[in-house]
């Protein structure tokens, strides 16, 4: 298994490569996300990311923008998200890139009243970014939601959009799965077991079960042990990335190294 960490955008991006190469991960997983490390950023500075990377020996994953608002209701809204989202795929591919994180739709402004056309626009909006992934030669993991994006955040969800999109693979966020309070990991485990042959690759936090805290391994309450053996029982060897977002990046190594030792633990 590959372990990585992801950039903060509010830093500009060199520095970000630097600091992640510092504390020994093996890739980065560069959100595509404003100010610094929207793609209009990334392209002035495409040459010398590619060039970083290389000396300190990085790889590298992407994350497509978060904010934005595939499946609103208002046709200008998706229009212009979906094409960060297709101008951020494009990117991805010139940097080198291989494999990129997907944000699934959410329900955004009045979408919660009338989910199905939500889910209708959510759905036109993954056509165009998927078709955008096949072209560029980018493999999109979509990646499960928290439960106040209000879609894409059970494990059901996700049989209809894997069977619309056999192209799309997929991220477990450990973090995620958890919100709502799940003590024994359930949903994380559903998520494993029927989705394991898509999964490629992780976001690793924990959290104390009511939001999405990003906390090291073993600082909240998710049971890792369990999740540990189900990744193990499918096989998985893909890459992980840990969401540890706290102002000591010590955490963040720290972080890495308890999911190790309880890799080899459990």
């Amino acid at each position: 298994m590959k372990y990585g960490a992801m950039n903060s955008p509010l830093e500009p991006i060199t520095n970000e490569i630097k600091a992640i190469a510092e504390l020994g991960f093996d890739y980065l997983e560069l959100t595509l996300d404003a100010p610094n490390a929207h793609y209009t950023q990334v392209l002035k500075e495409k040459n010398e990311i590619r060039s970083l990377l290389a000396d300190q020996n990085l790889d590298l994953v992407c994350h497509l923008p978060t904010f934005v608002y595939t499946a609103d209701l208002t046709p200008s809204i998706r229009k212009a998200s979906v094409e960060e989202m297709i101008r951020s795929i494009e990117t991805a591919a010139e940097i080198g890139a291989k494999n990129a994180v997907l944000h699934p739709p959410y329900l955004s402004g009045l979408g919660g009243f009338v989910p199905e056309l939500s889910m209708e626009y959510a759905y036109e909006s993954l056509e165009k970014i998927t078709g955008a992934g096949s072209s560029a030669g980018i493999t999109l993991c979509a990646e499960n939601m928290p439960p106040d994006c209000g879609i894409f955040y059970k494990p059901d969800e996700f049989e209809g959009l894997f069977r619309r999109f056999p192209e799309l693979h997929f991220t477990f966020d450990t973090g995620h799965a958890n919100i709502g309070g799940d003590p024994k990991s359930r949903k994380a485990i559903g998520f494993i077991e029927r989705y394991g042959d898509r999964l490629e690759h992780l976001h690793v936090s924990d959290n104390r079960g009511r939001s999405d805290d990003h906390l090291p391994p073993g600082a909240g309450r998710i049971d890792f042990k369990s999740i540990i053996k189900a990744l193990k029982k499918i096989g998985f060897d893909g890459t992980a990335t840990f969401e540890i977002f706290t102002p000591d990046r010590n955490y963040l190594r720290w972080g890495r190294d308890r999911f190790k030792s309880l890799w080899k633990k459990y």
